[in-house]
């Protein structure tokens, strides 16, 4: 049977019981029939990962004992993505699929041509909490609020950041990271688009590099997804032995 992965907001350490989190004994007692004394696995993106047991399990309460660590915690490498909200389910598919790619921070970016009238940053950061549990991850990417976008360019530490060009106007993105490293950011614009006054006073910040992906327009969670895969097998951990 398949041992469940549970991230924990307690401090994990040897002997120490800890409480579940809301909707975690539900889901080992009524889902995965996991029963006092099954094994598990915990993390919570600062002490490793650790086989640890089920102490207690009641309807939807449970706890846990930690035995030993099993993993040292790694952190990810400081990838960011910047989006425009798309609708929600491109954007929960997005936010699952950015967590597995191992991004670090997801920036929800308001532009002239978004869409989406709210953002739900709570249930995006129980999305990414769940794809964090399946795919090993050792911590969990920042959600952050959303912001307007010449906010959020405004505040940036300057990082290279690099922006999907739909013109075809820019280099490849594989030129443009050609002796990058993290950190290092991916801005994705709306559905239709960044407006030309946008994407101009967007390029003209010093630390912005438009980069084409390809000869094809890509939909936003498209192109978020494929540029973060090419952020990370050139400039992040994909090259990094495991």
């Amino acid at each position: 049977m398949s041992i469940p992965r549970l991230y924990a907001e307690a401090d994990l350490a040897e002997g120490a019981e800890i409480d579940a989190l809301p909707g975690q004994g539900h889901y080992l007692g009524q889902v995965m029939r996991k029963r006092e004394g099954d094994l598990l696995v915990l993390f919570n993106g600062r002490h490793g990962e650790w086989r640890a047991r089920i102490a207690a399990i009641r309807k939807d309460k449970a706890s846990f004992v930690p035995e030993a660590r099993i993993r040292e915690q790694v952190a990810s490498p400081d990838i960011r993505l910047l989006l425009a909200p798309v609708k929600r389910d491109a954007l929960d598919w997005t936010v699952e699929k950015a967590t597995e790619l191992g991004v670090r921070r997801i920036q929800p970016v308001i532009t002239a041509r978004t869409v989406v009238g709210r953002v739900n940053t709570d249930r995006l950061r129980a999305v990414a909490r769940e794809a964090a549990e399946q795919c090993e991850r050792l911590d969990l990417p920042e959600i952050a609020e959303p912001m307007d976008l010449h906010r959020a360019l405004d505040g940036w530490d300057g990082a290279p950041l690099l922006v999907g060009d739909a013109r075809g106007n820019a280099p490849p993105a594989g030129v443009v990271l050609a002796g990058k490293a993290p950190p290092i950011g991916l801005l994705v614009g709306p559905e239709g688009g960044f407006t030309g006054q946008e994407l101009d006073a967007v390029r003209r910040r010093p630390f912005v590099s438009p980069a084409a992906l390809g000869p094809r327009i890509l939909r936003a969670e498209t192109a978020a997804v494929a540029g973060l895969a090419v952020l990370q097998a050139l400039a992040g951990d994909w090259a990094v032995p495991t």
